[in-house]
């Protein structure tokens, strides 16, 4: 766990992880709003996950930013091993393309946060969410969260259930606004810091 010191070389690569289920009947999932943000930002760098040769996630290498010292090469994953066990192909990526611990985001739906409130932040628990709970298995807990707000269960509904319905079709007419809103933080985080973007994103 020696790379953990976020004071780590700036022209270090970027693993930006959206967190997720694989397979359609999970695509518009609450759970799955970190694959949604992921593929938003793959459709901004102008590429297609490819599979990531032995490690079980799909992948696009591209750069984010304006030309020159601000622009970050980065990696941009999706673990394909289903939620729990995100840490094991997470890790594997960022051995792989040497990526320093701080230098990982995780992208991931937050129960405390009301709907489409975004909260960044460096390190902490997992708060239950079983994908952190994997990631920080694997790797401790100093990467970047990217905490997209879906509120708590309404009424008895278990929390389980909650996470793997869909969302609302009143939650829908927004949803577009903030997964865009939630995909520039993951940019100005990249580029600018975790202060700026925290000052800018955190609602």
């Amino acid at each position: 766990m020696g790379d953990t010191d976020v004071t780590t070389d700036p022209n270090a690569p970027w693993l930006i992880v959206g967190l997720g289920n694989p397979g359609p009947e999970y695509a518009m999932n609450r759970h799955n709003v970190g694959f949604m943000v992921a593929d938003l930002l793959a459709e901004r760098i102008g590429g297609s996950f490819k599979r990531a040769g032995k490690a079980q996630a799909q992948v696009i290498e591209g750069r984010i930013g304006p030309p020159g010292p601000a622009n970050r090469r980065v990696i941009l994953a999706k673990p394909m091993s289903y939620m729990n066990l995100s840490g094991g192909p997470v890790n594997a990526l960022r051995d792989f393309y040497k990526v320093p611990l701080a230098h990982v985001v995780a992208i991931h739906d937050e129960l405390d946060i009301d709907y489409g409130v975004l909260r960044l932040k460096l390190g902490g628990g997992d708060n239950g969410h079983n994908g952190l709970k994997s990631m920080t298995k694997a790797m401790g807990p100093d990467y970047h969260r990217v905490r997209f707000g879906i509120g708590r269960p309404p009424g008895r509904m278990q929390v389980a259930d909650f996470v793997l319905k869909d969302f609302a079709s009143a939650e829908r007419k927004e949803l577009g606004y903030f997964v865009d809103r939630a995909s520039d933080a993951v940019e100005c985080l990249v580029i600018d810091g975790l202060e700026r973007a925290q000052g800018t994103y955190n609602s």
